[in-house]
């Protein structure tokens, strides 16, 4: 397993910090951005799938290495914290890929900020959600997420029982591999025999309430130039049959929205979409070519 090098940015009230594949690699460098309780080795695969890219992939504010930054966690303020990252690293354009809520941020980068992001693909998120219907707010989370929010308030004896917890997951447990494993484990915190989920309950809380598309949300998505390549899991966050984005919403959105170009990904589910050889390998196919374009346009942005 290839392991991301540790980086740390500073942001407002600390540092971002995350790791990157092949910092000396060629071409317009990749910007991953992972979902809402996840951290930056959600990217192993997708990493692995394109090895020949500068990969860079940040914990988001809290989660991860970055959960001691203080909020406010918004999808606004995260991305401002790409922003920051890139200007640490002193990179004018990337190109991002976001999956799940980190395809939230994604829009919110390159609608704010496009003369820094030279394209954008979104991995089964970035399309609103809208609220499930007589759900008071503080049940969104519960309601949207499932076991996903449930396990932030879980205590774990070892490293042992938190992976069994996940391997006994319908989503993630019959991909288990050693970078699920890593994944996994990079996740605890806390002393034995109490260990947690590094991602800040507080934090989840607040993002999945902006995923239906308010506060001008549908307007930014609205505003990015064309392609925005959306790559849609045909199973849920359990496996089940039910997407997370029925088919018909999706078709739905790209009707009014001319820019989207849709990929409908059969046999995956929202994890194994980006955590399976498999799975990262579709996604690597639409995000090549992108990326070849993207390295295209810089080159001759220079002449």
């Amino acid at each position: 397993m290839n392991r991301p090098e540790p980086f740390s940015a500073p942001v407002r009230g600390g540092d971002l910090v995350g790791g990157q594949w092949r910092a000396d690699a060629a071409g317009v460098p990749l910007l991953a951005i992972h979902g809402i309780t996840a951290s930056h080795r959600a990217w192993h695969h997708v990493a692995a799938a394109l090895p020949d890219r500068r990969i860079i992939a940040p914990d988001l504010r809290g989660r991860g290495r970055s959960a001691e930054l203080p909020g406010p966690w918004s999808l606004r303020d995260h991305a401002d914290d790409q922003l920051r990252l890139l200007d640490a690293f002193g990179i004018d354009r990337a190109f991002v890929v976001g999956h799940s809520m980190g395809a939230f941020v994604t829009v919110r980068l390159a609608a704010a900020h496009p003369d820094r992001v030279a394209g954008v693909v979104l991995v089964d998120g970035g399309l609103p959600i809208p609220h499930p219907d007589g759900i008071a707010p503080d049940e969104v989370a519960a309601a949207v997420l499932g076991p996903a929010i449930a396990r932030l308030e879980m205590r774990f004896a070892d490293p042992g029982a938190y992976a069994e917890f996940w391997k006994a997951h319908p989503a993630i447990g019959p991909a288990w591999d050693d970078r699920i494993a890593d994944y996994v484990a990079y996740d605890l915190v806390g002393s034995e025999p109490e260990l947690r989920s590094s991602s800040v309950a507080d934090a989840v809380a607040q993002n999945v309430l902006e995923l239906d598309g308010s506060d001008g949300y549908v307007e930014a998505l609205a505003s990015l130039p064309a392609p925005v390549d959306f790559l849609r899991a045909a199973r849920g966050l359990l496996d089940q049959p039910e997407a997370l984005y029925p088919a018909e919403r999706v078709a739905a959105t790209a009707e009014r929205m001319p820019a989207l170009r849709v990929t409908d990904v059969a046999g995956f589910n929202h994890y194994t979409i980006v955590m399976t050889d498999a799975g990262a390998t579709r996604v690597a196919a639409v995000v090549a070519p992108r990326l070849a374009e993207a390295d295209a346009a810089a080159s001759v942005g220079t002449r």
